[in-house]
């Protein structure tokens, strides 16, 4: 079934469970109708005996003149009469087991009026005796009929429903097929266009005009096409950098190793010309470098065995320790004594790729502020440099986004893939004098 058309499968369940419904009720129908028509059966001898106690005597009930057009079925109904004396009043004749039953009944019934039934053969009589009326002297009254009469309007009103039944399971299933169709259409739309999303074919929008289940997941696979349209434009962009950002220090050190080669120094001297090969091979290695660990951060986020418990204030001392003397900036520090659990080596990763991104606009200071705030812990890194574009700002930590002075757009999309690493989250703002980077940690050990 699982092969089928969606479709073909709803029309299928439903049609299948209208099948079972229907010979389901195939067989209670029957008894239902049987327990129906006994109670109906019991009704009719009642009113019978009503139609005598009231008047008429059993001859006149016999009567073929009587007026009983109101209680057709009441002409079925026999009586007989056992008077006092144990004498018998017969419409019909009965057969003897039958009639010393009754009178096994009449030995045993306590109440006025009870119903019984008696299976003679093939057929079973139900009867009612009615005991302590005095019309024609008697003393019980008893009135029967047999099971055909019942049986007779089972089958005939089980035809009729079987007639009805049919014609309306058949045509139900018709209505059933359409609304199939119906339901599976924008499935099979949006399957059509999720197959032409995994073709790169990302022009037609996913969304439907409906609020339902399938219009949400409408709406997700829109959210995912144009997350999918912003990355490729982000790659394309990223591998247009990235072939000029690597082929332009290449480029540089082949040029200069040519014209050492020649005996010509572009520099002005060997030394020189050397150190500019040195730093161009330095750049290189560092793309090379964040390129290759961000691709490996895919990884990371499903093994925490290297965390450990790490003095978060020490490896922010460390770790400025090393850019200090990089350029002539001031840097400030207000660090509290906390602990807490991380990927030391990745912890230095991320604090590095911040301080750096600082440091390339950061004007004359840079501070650092570690501080523990009621359940969190909140570390705040902020340069005086200009402030960040607000276009700019809500994309920063995307990967392959690069700002005015970046470098390679890996940076701080490396830094936030960390953070989520380890449970923290990182956003940036501006205020009146610095830039700020905010990052909060749940995870702390005293």
């Amino acid at each position: 079934m699982k092969n089928k058309s969606l479709s073909m499968q709803i029309w299928i369940v439903f049609a299948s469970i209208t099948f079972f419904i229907a010979i389901v009720l195939l067989f209670i129908i029957p008894s239902s109708l049987r327990s129906f028509f006994t109670e109906e059966t019991y009704s009719t001898l009642k009113s019978a005996q009503n139609i005598i106690l009231s008047g008429y005597s059993i001859e006149d009930f016999s009567n073929t003149q009587l007026d009983t057009s109101s209680y057709d079925d009441i002409r079925m109904v026999k009586h007989m009469i056992i008077y006092d004396n144990n004498n018998i009043g017969l419409q019909n004749p009965i057969p003897r087991e039958f009639l010393d039953k009754i009178k096994e009944n009449i030995d045993t019934q306590k109440g006025k009026i009870q119903k019984y039934k008696f299976s003679l053969g093939d057929e079973t009589i139900f009867y009612i005796i009615n005991q302590g009326e005095s019309v024609d002297n008697y003393n019980y009254l008893i009135s029967y009929i047999g099971d055909s009469y019942r049986n007779d309007l089972v089958y005939t009103l089980f035809n009729k429903l079987i007639r009805i039944m049919i014609p309306i399971l058949i045509l139900s299933w018709i209505p059933a097929l359409l609304l199939a169709k119906y339901l599976s259409r924008p499935i099979v739309e949006l399957e059509k266009k999720v197959e032409k999303l995994s073709n790169r074919d990302w022009k037609e929008a996913m969304q439907l005009d409906r609020n339902d289940e399938i219009g949400k997941l409408g709406s997700s696979l829109e959210n995912l096409r144009t997350q999918l349209i912003r990355q490729d434009q982000l790659e394309r962009g990223f591998l247009q950098n990235i072939s000029h950002d690597l082929k332009t220090p290449v480029m540089v050190i082949r040029s200069f190793l040519q014209a050492i080669k020649d005996g010509i120094f572009p520099k002005g001297d060997l030394d020189s010309s050397l150190d500019l090969i040195d730093e161009e091979a330095e750049r290189l290695e560092k793309k090379i470098k964040d390129l290759l660990y961000f691709s490996k951060l895919e990884y990371f986020r499903y093994e925490k065995n290297n965390f450990q418990k790490l003095s978060l204030d020490k490896l922010l001392e460390d770790t400025v320790h090393k850019f200090k003397f990089n350029k002539d900036i001031n840097f400030k520090l207000d660090l509290e004594k906390i602990n807490i659990f991380g990927d030391s080596e990745k912890w230095s990763v991320a604090i590095e790729n911040i301080l750096d991104n600082a440091l390339r606009y950061a004007d004359k200071e840079i501070f650092l502020e570690l501080k523990r705030k009621e359940d969190k812990i909140i570390l705040n890194i902020g340069n005086d440099g200009p402030k960040i574009e607000k276009d700019v700002l809500k994309n920063l930590f995307k990967e392959y986004n690069k700002g005015q002075k970046g470098e390679f757009g890996l940076g701080l999309a490396i830094v936030e893939k960390i953070l989520k690493f380890h449970g923290a989250k990182i956003y940036a703002k501006n205020s009146d004098k610095w830039v700020i980077f905010t990052i909060e940690i749940n995870d702390e050990v005293r």
